[in-house]
């Protein structure tokens, strides 16, 4: 499989997972040439205003300490207010919100899907910046209007700045500069510290030029859960188990000499309590699924004002009409002895090692015949019943 902005670089995929990936930081100059966003700055605000987006206004600089953060939704007099330097917009999951730009994450797709989380579209004005930061997951900057500077270090104080309700970072010194233009990508892995700035294309004062467009930068995310998420997720999915995943015993104990001690002997039959949910490899694989087809979901699918019916769906399929994805949802399998299990937000059915392949990628999905999706038509119907895929008719 090719990938767009590999094509333009002497590198392939499995190159840059082997050199890159969680390693080092990557600049490729005009991974995408001549990139034109299909969202402006005038969009991203708009979505801003929408109480369905998860939006952010950021304002302040370095120089100043001044950080303030608000929350959205906004609306049209907050924008209006803004100053002509020194604030970002930031606005989470675009890609659900407007699904075309779905198709830039495709270019995406030599990395396991689940992983993927979401397309946040940054608007700045010159000097806007969130502060220097780091980040715990991987993330691809991909340049999409203006100009940012970025500067980057991979030794640093992690120390943050007391009293500030962002994550940044006390202090800071650059070991590595450079200014993206459009269809520039930085790719950074987790734990570096990096520091974006808004400046102007043509003026390295960064004064603010009324022909020259707003600075935007579109940030593809990756999920990484914490050993914390995992653990929280566990206790509440073995919590809705009629067992609880098990009760503490110790029939063979003898008299307590030492009031108040947990024993070895106690902490090695706790730990053993714990162990058989890991150690469990179906279990644990069915539980694996369940969270991460619903990790840092921000909305349920909305299931349709009316139910399809089996014979709606093979007559809807057999005039040509396409299934694809609703925006919203997160589908996932994993193999298992007798097929696959698919996960759509957090509840497993069992089907083919080929429907699982075929229903959570989109293209092999909205390519498939009527003939070959009539064998699994209880399991589309559920699906689209539930808002999970939607019918897109000829």
């Amino acid at each position: 499989m090719t990938h767009t902005f590999f094509n333009q670089q002497d590198l392939t995929a499995a190159e840059f997972l082997r050199d890159y990936w969680q390693k080092k930081p990557l600049l490729l100059r005009q991974a995408f040439p001549d990139f034109q966003p299909e969202l402006d700055a005038d969009d991203i605000a708009g979505l801003a205003c929408d109480e369905m987006a998860e939006s952010r206004l950021i304002t302040g600089r370095d120089r100043n300490l001044d950080w303030e953060l608000r929350y959205g939704p906004f609306n049209e007099e907050v924008f209006a207010a803004l100053p002509p330097r020194n604030w970002t917009l930031l606005v989470q999951d675009v890609e659900k919100h407007y699904p075309p730009l779905q198709a830039l994450l495709s270019t995406f797709r030599f990395l396991p899907h689940w992983r993927i989380d979401d397309l946040m579209v940054s608007v700045a004005a010159p000097g806007g910046s969130v502060g220097p930061h780091v980040d715990q997951y991987d993330v691809f900057l991909l340049q999409a209007a203006g100009r940012r500077r970025w500067e980057i270090s991979t030794t640093f104080d992690s120390t943050l700045l007391p009293d500030c309700e962002l994550n940044v970072l006390r202090s800071f010194d650059s070991e590595q500069t450079w200014e993206l233009d459009p269809g520039d990508i930085l790719y950074l892995p987790p734990g570096v510290a990096h520091h974006g700035v808004a400046v102007e294309p043509d003026d390295d004062r960064g004064e603010a030029s009324s022909a020259t467009p707003l600075c935007m930068t579109w940030s593809i995310g990756m999920r990484a859960p914490s050993a914390a998420d995992l653990l929280q997720a566990l206790g509440e999915w073995l919590a809705a188990a009629p067992d609880e995943g098990g009760r503490y015993r110790d029939p063979d104990i003898g008299p307590s000499e030492r009031p108040g001690e947990i024993d070895a002997a106690a902490l090695r039959r706790l730990r053993d309590l714990l162990r058989p949910a890991i150690e469990d490899s179906e279990r644990f694989a069915a539980f694996v699924g369940a969270f991460l087809s619903r990790y840092r979901l921000a909305h349920e699918p909305a299931p349709p004002p009316r139910a399809t019916s089996h014979t709606e769906l093979l007559q809807e399929l057999e005039r040509g009409a396409r299934l694809h994805h609703n925006p919203w949802t997160r589908l996932a399998w994993l193999q298992t002895a007798k097929g696959a299990l698919l996960f759509a937000s957090g509840a497993a059915r069992p089907c083919s090692v080929q429907t699982a392949m075929t229903i959570c990628d989109p293209e092999r999905l909205q390519t498939a015949t009527a003939e070959q999706l009539r064998v699994d038509l209880n399991l589309l119907c559920e699906l689209i019943n539930e808002g999970h895929l939607l019918i897109e008719p000829l």
